[in-house]
């Protein structure tokens, strides 16, 4: 037990240790700090946030074989319809989160709906989803800016590095109960890892589709949420698939959440992996490279973490011949020496007769 439990620690923990560890020395050796400003804390668990539950949106329906571009419309339009609620009423905060975590799901739902009763690719679908919810987005702000800077209840609430905590904390709850506790995720888990057997089962492959989009939309609608409170204001013009941009940020803590998920809980990877990803912005900010150089960086961690996932395996057979066999393994027996044949005792003529 102890040896398993070691293991899993390891695997676990060894990615983010890591990265911390290389990104301070880094920092070191460059004269600066990986935390070198005030709201440093701030930036690290907003960063967490938003990351974490992209990352869990994003491998919600992608586990299963959907590949969702709307993710990002989602978390636009949702934020528009809360932001023009809570400014048109005057309810602030909370008015404003209730209404956009509410329209989340909504659009998760109707994405869902759109998706299993048209019966067409999931990639195509969601490119339709992603257009229409671009074009709702624009037709409300009339192309503009939803703003609210001056309007200090709204703007406040990413600004607390505790609100970003409970954020995270809540949205890992929810996600765990919903995936791991109940009986959606029972069905969910049973789908991806026999989904013939499961239907055959009884399992309602349409309506756990349409859960999962549901969820999927939940999350991200506090992804707007938080990134319109940061902004304090709502880019709703983008057309054209100009918000497909936000899932490309949780590609990476997603495959570092797959990985971890081996030794240890996925959402508890998916957390890592966005914690060790802001780790990595937040380097890229301190050594003040380029917003070009920080996607070229980007990019080839990315690439390069899928080649060693890739080719795992064989990495790993190339190490243990290089490594050779662990100490105190017993080298190949000497071969043993053909046992002497019993002499046959001659026989004369006297004993024959």
């Amino acid at each position: 037990m102890g040896a398993n439990f070691t293991r899993r620690a390891t695997g676990t923990l060894i990615i983010p240790v890591t990265v911390f560890v290389a990104l301070t020395a880094l920092c070191s050796i460059n004269g600066v700090s990986l935390f070198n400003t005030d709201d440093s804390l701030l930036l690290l668990t907003r960063g967490v946030a938003t990351t974490m539950l992209t990352a869990m949106a994003l491998a919600i329906n992608l586990n299963s074989g959907r590949f969702d571009f709307s993710l990002g419309s989602m978390a636009t339009l949702s934020s528009v319809i809360g932001a023009t609620v809570a400014l048109n009423t005057g309810g602030g905060i909370v008015v404003m989160a209730a209404v956009t975590v509410g329209s989340g799901v909504l659009l998760g739902v109707f994405a869902g709906l759109v998706y299993v009763r048209l019966g067409i690719s999931p990639m195509v679908c969601s490119l339709g989803i992603t257009l229409l919810y671009e074009g709702v987005s624009f037709a409300i702000s009339g192309g503009a800016n939803v703003s609210f800077l001056l309007d200090t209840g709204l703007t406040s609430f990413s600004k607390s590095p505790l609100n970003m905590l409970l954020v995270i904390v809540a949205g890992l709850a929810v996600v765990f109960v919903i995936f791991d506790r109940s009986r959606f995720g029972y069905d969910y888990r049973s789908l991806i890892t026999g989904q013939a057997a499961a239907v055959a089962a009884g399992t309602n492959e349409r309506r756990n589709a349409i859960g999962c989009y549901a969820v999927s939309g939940g999350l991200m609608s506090v992804v707007g949420l938080i990134i319109a409170s940061q902004m304090g204001y709502i880019e709703a013009g983008k057309l054209n698939f100009g918000s497909i941009g936000v899932m490309f940020t949780a590609f990476l803590p997603m495959f570092i959440g797959g990985f971890i998920g081996r030794f240890s809980n996925d959402k508890l990877g998916y957390l890592l992996g966005a914690f060790c990803t802001t780790l990595i912005g937040l380097a890229f900010a301190a050594l003040r490279l380029t917003s070009t150089a920080q996607s070229i960086a980007n990019a080839l961690l990315l690439v390069g973490f899928l080649a060693y996932l890739s080719n795992e395996d064989r990495l790993k057979r190339a190490w243990r011949r290089l490594a050779g066999p662990p100490r105190g393994t017993p080298g190949p027996a000497a071969p043993s020496s053909p046992a002497k044949p019993a002499e046959v005792p001659a026989v004369t003529g006297a004993s024959a007769s």
